[in-house]
Formats: C-alpha cells, sequence, structure tokens
C-alpha cells in the first residue's frame, strides 16, 4: 500500500494526541515516576498478550545480541529520559506547551538518522530549524510590555528545558529503534534460513515485540529513580485511586501499546525523519481537546505559532 508509513504516522499523532492528555491528567493525580512505573508494567502486560494470541509466546522470540542492545538503549533515552521530561513538562507547562516542544524531535532524529544510520539529511534542514524556532517563540514568548524592553518567556524556564529534554529523548529513541528493529529482522531471517515467508506472526509483529523490550528497559529505569528517590510508597495508594488509574490505563493504550508501536511499524515504511515530522501534528491536534476539557486561553497567535512549528518540522526532510 503506498504512503502506508505516512499514514500510520498520521494515526499515531492521534493516538499520542489522546494519549497526552490522559497523561497530563493522571501525572496531576499520582506523580511522574510513579505514573510511569505503572504504565511501564502495565504496557508490558499489555504487549505480552497481544504477542501471545499473534505468535504463541508472550516474549519477543530470536532476538539478537544487536537488536537487544539497541533496542534497550531506546528504551533508556526514549523511555526513561525522554518520557522523564515530558511526563514533568506536563506538571510545568500543561500538554499543550508540552507537546509544541515536540516539534524539536524532527530535528534531534534527523541529526541521530545521519549519524546513527547514514540518513541523508536536505539543506532544507537549517531553514527548518529556524522555522521551528519561530513557530514555538510565537507560542511562548509575551511581548514586551511596560518597562520590558525585550520578548520574554511566559512559561517556568524548566519546564521548557523538559520539553527540550523530551524532544531530544524522543527523536534519538526513535532512531535508535529502526537501528534495533533492522537487527531484530536480520536475527529472524538468521533463525529461518533466510525463508522469511516461514517466520509468520513473528516477523509481523516486530514493532510490538520491539516496544516490549523497551518497555522493560523503561520499566527498570523508572524503578531505580522511584527508588532512588524515596517514593515507593506512593505506589500502592496511587493504584488505589481509581481515576488515576482509569487516566493510566487510557494514556497506555493510546501511548506506548497503540502509539509506540504503530510509529515504529511507521520507520519501516518511510524514513525516521519523515515519520517523526508527522507524528509531531500533535501540538496543533492537541489545541482544541485542551481548550474543550481544561478551558485554556488559546491566542490566535499561539496556533498560527503551533501551526508554523510543525510546518517548519516538515522542512528537514524536503
Amino acid at each position: 500500500m503506498q504512503y502506508i508509513g505516512e499514514i500510520l504516522s498520521l494515526v499515531v499523532a492521534v493516538s499520542w494526541t489522546g494519549a497526552a492528555l490522559f497523561s497530563e491528567a493522571a501525572t496531576l493525580r499520582i506523580g511522574t515516576v510513579v505514573l510511569n512505573v505503572i504504565r511501564m508494567a502495565g504496557s508490558l502486560l499489555v504487549l505480552g498478550i497481544i504477542l501471545w494470541i499473534a505468535t504463541g509466546y508472550p516474549l519477543p522470540q530470536h532476538l539478537n545480541a544487536q537488536a537487544w542492545l539497541w533496542l534497550s538503549l531506546s528504551g533508556l533515552v526514549g523511555y526513561v529520559f525522554g518520557d522523564y521530561c515530558l511526563f514533568n513538562s506536563y506538571l510545568t507547562i500543561g500538554s499543550r506547551y508540552g507537546q509544541l516542544f515536540m516539534t524539536l524531535a524532527p530535528l534531534a532524529a534527523a541529526l541521530s538518522g545521519w549519524l546513527i544510520l547514514g540518513e541523508r539529511m536536505s539543506a532544507m534542514g537549517v531553514l527548518g530549524m529556524f522555522v521551528v524556532g519561530i513557530g514555538i517563540g510565537m507560542s511562548v514568548l509575551n511581548k514586551g510590555g511596560a518597562g520590558q524592553h525585550r520578548p520574554h518567556l511566559k512559561l517556568p524556564l524548566h519546564g521548557v528545558l523538559y520539553g527540550i529534554g523530551a524532544a531530544v529523548g524522543q527523536g534519538v529513541g526513535l532512531v535508535m529503534s529502526k537501528l534495533g528493529m533492522m537487527h531484530y529482522q536480520e536475527g529472524i531471517a538468521d533463525h529461518f534460513g533466510g525463508q522469511l515467508e516461514q517466520a509468520g506472526a513473528v516477523l509481523d509483529y516486530v514493532p510490538a515485540a520491539s516496544t516490549f523490550v523497551r518497555a522493560i528497559m523503561g520499566l527498570l529505569g523508572f524503578s531505580v529513580i522511584l527508588l532512588l528517590s524515596g517514593k515507593t510508597r506512593r505506589l500502592i495508594p496511587a493504584m488505589r485511586d481509581r481515576k488515576g488509574m482509569l487516566f493510566t490505563f487510557c494514556a497506555i493504550l493510546c501511548g506506548p501499546t497503540i502509539g509506540v508501536s504503530l510509529s515504529l511499524l511507521a520507520t519501516l515504511y518511510t524514513s525516521a525523519g519523515v515519520a517523526q515530522t508527522l507524528m509531531s501534528l500533535t501540538p496543533v491536534l492537541i489545541i482544541w481537546p485542551t481548550w474543550l476539557i481544561y478551558h485554556q486561553k488559546v491566542t490566535v497567535l499561539e496556533v498560527v505559532g503551533a501551526c508554523v512549528a510543525v510546518a517548519g518540522a516538515s522542512l528537514f526532510f524536503l
């Protein structure tokens, strides 16, 4: 099917919009680290069931050492570092602005794709970087008022830094995932002696199996953070919070289960940069539901800024 990678990327953008909204609601109730421990454990359970039904095994099969290495690194960079920053940005600046900074993820994906995979970078990338910066600036900067001679941030600086960190984690993690899945397919091919038609569902569910490996590292990473932060006592009360668990379950379905699996599948059918660009439409898609649900004031300049940032992200890959 033509453009299947692009179509999947758009579906991911919608899925991540839902995940962002549910995650913000859950984070406000039970906290960033506790939420992510529960979220990673829940995603492992769901993915394990999917793999069991599809392949007859609840765990990924035929992973070679290189696939384990790159998928594990992707889990640490994309989930532990990236999601830690992302969910903290939800707490400090909200999901709408947190997702706005995710338009920087294509830049991170393009640079890491060039460094790690040798993917070609377009000359339009530099222009795209400036356009993304202008779009973000239009949304997060206030014009200088009385006694102020220059624009200033209308958001907390640490929230902005969390947003940037989240974008870097997602972009780099996506490229590492693509490399890991390429090695995973090689391992499956070796196991079946090059007769891939015999692999059946094992090959079809490489994205889900790869997400499973990433989620393992995510669970381990966030569990370590939870132990070191001394917040383990918050885990049981959080699990008794019915609304918090409902929001968390919805975030699991939209995020690490559906969204991430489809995002990995999309990178198999199109370049990591193109996939990441289309997935970055979430900052535009999220504006209306945040206005409707949270009654957040949205200015025309902010809407235009989000659209400009997304448009700028697409220039990286022209």
